[in-house]
């Protein structure tokens, strides 16, 4: 599968990969797993999607935050490994909402981020395990998620 086709015909644009904010790497490689660092939402002219869901923030929005996610993780992938054509599947993604204390609708937020991945790699291959929690983000960003890739090496 061409995957860049595949996002043409979705209609998405990957934006620039985020950078490094801190002392990590932004994915590591381990035999045919690649672990990604948490990516947090950002807006597309770089600065943070950030507010509290159920506060500052609908549930609506937050999926379109965490649909940003993904789409800064699928940019990461690529520059990372040179083509997601060397993405294989999805094994788990862990997200994290940004919540006021009586928000529960974080797995709804999640789809956001997980329905964007298995519609670029299918829904085989981009559906894995996953949890969404609701927590307190650095920056006050609406979502953040990390990941983990089966790879071709």
């Amino acid at each position: 599968m061409d995957i860049d086709k595949r996002i043409e015909e979705l209609k998405l644009e990957l934006p620039k990969p985020p950078s490094v904010g801190g002392h990590y790497h932004m994915t590591v490689l381990e035999g045919d797993l690649l672990y990604v660092s948490g990516h947090v939402s950002t807006n597309a002219d770089g600065s943070f999607f950030a507010g509290k869901l159920g506060d500052t923030l609908t549930t609506e929005q937050g999926y379109e935050a965490a649909k940003r996610v993904a789409l800064n993780m699928l940019a990461t992938l690529k520059s990372e490994l040179g083509s997601l054509d060397r993405v294989v599947k999805l094994v788990k993604a862990f997200g994290m909402v940004n919540s006021a204390y009586d928000f529960i609708e974080q797995p709804k937020v999640m789809n956001g981020f997980s329905e964007t991945i298995a519609s670029v790699f299918g829904q085989e291959n981009g559906k894995g395990a996953r949890s969404a929690v609701g927590m307190m983000l650095p920056n006050n960003v609406a979502v953040e998620v990390e990941a983990i890739f089966k790879v071709k090496i």
